[in-house]
């Protein structure tokens, strides 16, 4: 049967008759072709949710004899990314022999290590705890994944009732248990006792779907969660409005962005009172229908219902009790607000952990919120990193879905407390952690590198980036810029860099720089004054121009980008980093170089006292004098390499190795060692320097600060 994909209007149906011929036969090419298109569309499972699997036949590496094995996506990763790599194949047969030595649910954990027994592909992921849920059940190819839909009649107190009168008994149901061994024996169970159901819902969790083969999985699922959502849309106003109509008004959108940026600082600076954290914002229509509406107060302090939503979003929010116009302006007076809030939140966190640990239960871990909720404004978010943040907002987001729909068809119901401790405390989800790669030295760390579209710029954002830090790559040209997007977006994630227009002349474009990386991130720690310019001319023809865009760009732009830097530093109240790349021109005198090399020294004292001044605050002020960095160099493509050329009596052309020569070492200076040096700067060995000026230069003796 043809389906077509205007058959579906809540879920994609992207399969390809064609592509899926290429793979014909191939049973976990099928799988991994099924498992990318369902994680596809986000409306059928959430990123790294769910898992898929396949059972063929295939030979016994050993004797040769035909034997069937079960494919199914490893532990971590994601089904819309999932590759071969990411699968654990194990012999079935062995699987079901792990039921004569199951002891019962107090030993669920060392199932686990059971599981390594069965591996057919020694080179295969390590099996997840949702392997004996697929294992058990005799299909071909199986589906679990935590459709909103689905999982907001799961979710709903007469969950089960509905699920029976909905699709009229073909579709099962297991009471929420925590997954495992036991779990699985449930679904073989319901399976048993229900036979010919085309799939299971796991009240509070998701669902199970399955067919003989990939496209029969595919459609089934496609269906079953087809009619779940269909079903909500009927209902959504029946019961009377969304979340209990409308109590406030949201801002217009201009005003909620100025709003989020100006506070972003502020939370992420309450957030990061344990580690330094990355910030999310969303306005997202969804989130402004949930966030704005009388049933708030009630639904947020339950909680999340499906394990992979809290998992990453905490027990529950933190709902800010701003006015949506709030003045911001006064960031000490902003603070007196929230704080007692975060108290509050923090305190509500430790009674839950203290009220459900076990006498093994892993240590308690950082006790604020991960997802905040400001009525009017939005939604923010704060995690490790970028990814984990927006992730998180996104399974937040999920949340809400479940909540508007089990709330329009019955009553929404969130996992008791201790139930959800038992997932987030898991010793095997603390093993998992601790499996997780140790932090780079500057994770965490948001990072605005002036003039990073080229050059040494360019050098120190991708290097910030390498170690860990999220960065806003800008400049004043914006054809420049489109470029360094499209550079960044195919050498890294779009969650480790943004971009923005910059001129540093430019007061609006310098808060909007700023603003950016509010949004973007949360902040800022690491501020670069990179940007720059070279006039290299006798006295008699330097013109008061020159002179004006030399001191324009080099000193007042280097002044007030720090200004703005400072004042989100301040904000956040987690101290902070700002590095001046100077030059040894700062300290040298030579020819033809009135203007630029007094600029230079303008911006070596103004770096001196700014360390001065800003020591109180935790903000290090530390700068980096290069030399002759020709590579890739804006500046050097202008007049300046004739100019210097001219004054040294030689060519262009021997600019290089003239450089080179006369220096101590004997060395060619790179964009790349000018990182080097900023990264010595923040990257955790000179937390206690400030004040200093970094030599990068070969070694030129007359530059010597001393």
């Amino acid at each position: 049967m043809t389906v077509r994909t205007t058959d579906f209007k809540h879920v994609s149906y992207l399969w390809d008759d064609a592509k899926a011929a290429e793979i014909a036969g191939d049973e976990v090419a099928l799988l991994i072709y099924r498992s990318n298109l369902l994680g596809a569309d986000l409306r059928l499972t959430n990123y790294g949710g769910g898992n898929t699997s396949c059972k063929a036949m295939t030979k016994h590496p050993l004797t040769g004899e035909e034997t069937r094995v079960m494919w199914v996506k490893g532990s971590g990763g994601d089904i819309g990314t999932l590759k071969k790599s990411g699968l654990a194949a194990l012999y079935v047969d062995r699987l079901e022999s792990l039921k004569n030595i199951y002891r019962g649910l107090e030993y669920e954990d060392e199932m686990v290590e059971l599981f390594n027994h069965c591996i057919y592909d020694l080179s295969s992921k390590a099996p997840s705890i949702d392997t004996a849920l697929h294992g058990f059940l005799p299909f071909d190819h199986i589906d679990h994944l935590h459709p909103d839909a689905a999982i907001a009649i799961a979710a709903a107190k007469d969950g089960k009732e509905i699920t029976a009168k909905l699709f009229n008994g073909e579709i099962g149901w297991v009471e929420w248990q925590k997954p495992g061994f036991d779990l699985g024996l449930q679904l073989r169970q319901c399976l048993d006792e229900n036979p010919g159901i085309k799939g299971i819902m796991l009240g509070s969790h998701g669902l199970f779907t399955w067919g003989n083969t990939a496209y029969e999985s595919y459609i089934n699922t496609l269906e079953v969660v087809e009619k779940c959502a269909a079903y909500l849309v009927e209902n959504y106003g029946k019961k009377g409005p969304v979340f209990g109509g409308q109590k406030i008004i949201s801002l217009a959108e201009a005003d909620r962005i100025k709003q989020a940026a100006a506070l972003a600082p502020v939370l992420r600076g309450l957030c990061s009172s344990k580690n330094h954290m990355i910030g999310h914002f969303t306005d997202d229509s969804r989130v402004l229908e949930f966030i704005n509406s009388n049933d708030l107060d009630t639904l947020a302090p339950l909680g999340t219902s499906c394990p992979d939503h809290f998992l990453r979003t905490k027990i529950s929010p933190l709902v800010l009790k701003l006015d949506p116009s709030e003045d911001l302006s006064d960031v000490d007076a902003l603070k007196v607000k929230l704080l007692p809030e975060f108290e509050t939140y923090r305190g509500m966190y430790t009674s839950y952990y203290e009220t459900c640990k076990h006498e093994n239960s892993p240590a308690i871990r950082d006790t604020n919120p991960v997802i905040i909720l400001y009525p009017g404004v939005g939604m923010f978010s704060f995690s490790k990193d970028k990814q984990t943040a927006r992730v998180a907002a996104e399974f937040y987001i999920n949340a809400i879905n479940v909540m508007k729909g089990a709330e329009a068809i019955s009553s929404y119901t969130s996992l008791p407390r201790q139930e959800a401790f038992n997932i987030e405390y898991w010793l095997l989800e603390e093993a998992k952690l601790q499996r997780m790669p140790k932090p780079k030295a500057l994770s965490g760390r948001i990072a605005l590198v002036t003039g990073s579209a080229g050059g040494i710029g360019k050098a120190i954002a991708k290097k910030f980036i390498d170690e860990g830090a999220v960065v806003v790559v800008n400049d004043n040209d914006e054809g420049r810029l489109s470029e360094a997007d499209s550079w960044f977006g195919t050498a890294y994630s779009k969650d480790s860099f943004t971009t923005a227009l910059l001129d540093v002349t430019n007061g609006e474009q310098i808060r909007d720089a700023f603003d950016v990386a509010a949004l973007s991130f949360g902040g800022v720690d690491i501020v670069v004054n990179c940007a720059g310019l070279s006039i290299s001319k006798p006295i008699e023809e330097h013109t008061e121009k020159d002179w004006d865009i030399l001191y324009d760009v080099l000193v007042k732009g280097q002044f007030f980008i720090t200004q703005a830097g400072v004042n989100v530093m301040r904000k956040q109240d987690i101290g902070g980093d700002v590095i001046n790349i100077v030059s040894k021109n700062a300290l040298v005198s030579g020819p033809n170089n009135a203007g630029y090399g007094s600029a230079k020294a303008a911006q070596l004292h103004l770096s001196r006292l700014n360390a001065a001044e800003l020591g109180a605050d935790r903000i290090r002020v530390n700068v980096v004098n290069p030399d002759a960095v020709i590579s890739d160099s804006k500046i050097w493509a202008g007049d300046w390499a004739e100019g210097r050329a001219k004054a040294y009596g030689i060519t262009v052309a021997e600019l290089p190795g003239f450089y080179a020569k006369r220096t101590l070492l004997n060395e060619v200076i790179l964009p790349e060692d000018i990182a080097n040096a900023c990264f010595a700067i923040t990257g955790g060995l000179l937390n206690k320097s400030t004040g200093n000026v970094l030599n990068v230069d070969g070694g030129v003796a007359t530059a010597f600060v001393r």
